[in-house]
């Protein structure tokens, strides 16, 4: 576990290493939100000894993978030249299932990498849109979510998918009519989008997702990619940005997996009131408690979003009895890797004085 919220920055950065395989997983950091109970110095401070950390561990990673391009999964390659030089970086599409903002900062991303190994603004970075693009209601893909009965929340759920669908398909003419980022293999790396994908390399075999939701159905953050890293019967899977996860469909999608270690996004607690309401915050508490029974993991780090409440555990107790219940171990990186999440040391010491 390189780098965690529950360390004191955003990030959700991990080095997964088999004998064939030296996988750098969303090698980006981000300072804390403006209510995480810190100073704006330490919060700096930390994201800098973050992107320190991701840097170093880089130099063991021969592959690269960004799932999204929010900037606590990627580092600009103007800044961070030696992270990506001499690998193989798998993408997120940047042409498809991709909001505005994700749009424009994967295109600054690739050219960023074509100036640096590739020449500035070489012919080919850009190519004409597929004639014939599957674009799809993406709901259909999701019967669970879509067959869950919200009661007297139906009615004002039904508003939102509809005002979700209106959304999408205005991306979708972004996606149908404008230049494509196109994959390249350049002097000392090679750009591979990922989306559905699988690859075998010697005896370790890695699944990429379909883009999915970050977040609920037609969430405006866009969508992620996840993966699973297969060796010899073991398997580590990153879920990338689910928040909890919010949509029952891609729990189900988890248990179906079955890893033997999980990685994956808790909800955006520190929202609650704001941006997640009630419903939404029980469907992912719902969802992590159906993967800690469904699932038989040996670890689940549950981190990220989740991290940057100080009333997190509280918010979330059901899920965390639950995997007392069923002996599932249920933690955060930085208690994988021996020590109180930040956020918790800061609430001792405020509580002890």
């Amino acid at each position: 576990m390189v780098w965690f919220d529950s360390y004191g920055a955003k990030s959700s950065c991990v080095l997964i290493e088999t004998p064939d395989l030296h996988l750098l997983v969303d090698p980006g950091a981000s300072a804390l939100q403006p209510s995480y109970p810190l100073p704006n110095e330490e919060k700096e401070e930390l994201r800098k000894i973050a992107l320190e950390t991701i840097t170093r561990f880089s130099r063991q990673a021969d592959t690269v993978f960004i799932s999204h391009y929010h900037y606590d999964h990627h580092v600009s390659p103007l800044k961070a030249k030696k992270m990506y030089k001499g690998k193989k970086i798998w993408i997120k599409d940047p042409n498809c299932w991709i909001n505005h903002s994700q749009w424009k900062r994967s295109r600054v991303f690739i050219g960023e990498l074509y100036e640096i190994y590739g020449g500035r603004n070489p012919k080919g970075i850009y190519a004409k849109p597929l004639e014939q693009i599957k674009l799809d209601d993406p709901t259909e893909y999701l019967p669970l979510a879509m067959a869950k009965d919200y009661g007297d929340y139906q009615q004002r759920k039904n508003q939102l998918l509809d005002k979700g669908r209106a959304w999408f398909k205005k991306l979708a003419v972004r996606w149908q009519t404008e230049d494509w980022v196109s994959e390249a293999r350049l002097k000392d790396m090679d750009i591979q989008i990922c989306d559905g994908s699988s690859f075998k390399n010697g005896s370790t075999f890695v699944r990429f997702t379909e883009p999915m939701f970050h977040g609920i159905e037609f969430d405006h953050v866009g969508w992620i990619v996840g993966l699973t890293v297969e060796h010899k019967g073991r398997k580590v899977m990153y879920t990338s940005d689910l928040q909890g996860p919010s949509i029952e469909d891609y729990a189900q999608g988890i248990i179906k997996e079955n890893p033997d270690v999980l990685i994956l996004d808790g909800s955006p607690t520190y929202l609650f009131g704001y941006i997640v309401n009630r419903i939404n915050l029980q469907r992912a508490i719902d969802n992590i408690c159906a993967i800690l029974r469904g699932t038989t993991s040996k670890v689940i780090i549950y981190d990220h979003h989740l991290l940057r409440d100080a009333r997190y555990k509280e918010r979330l107790a059901s899920a965390y009895t639950m995997a007392g219940k069923h002996k599932m171990t249920l933690l955060t990186a930085a208690e994988w890797v021996g020590y109180d999440p930040l956020i918790v040391q800061i609430t001792q010491k405020a509580v002890n004085g």
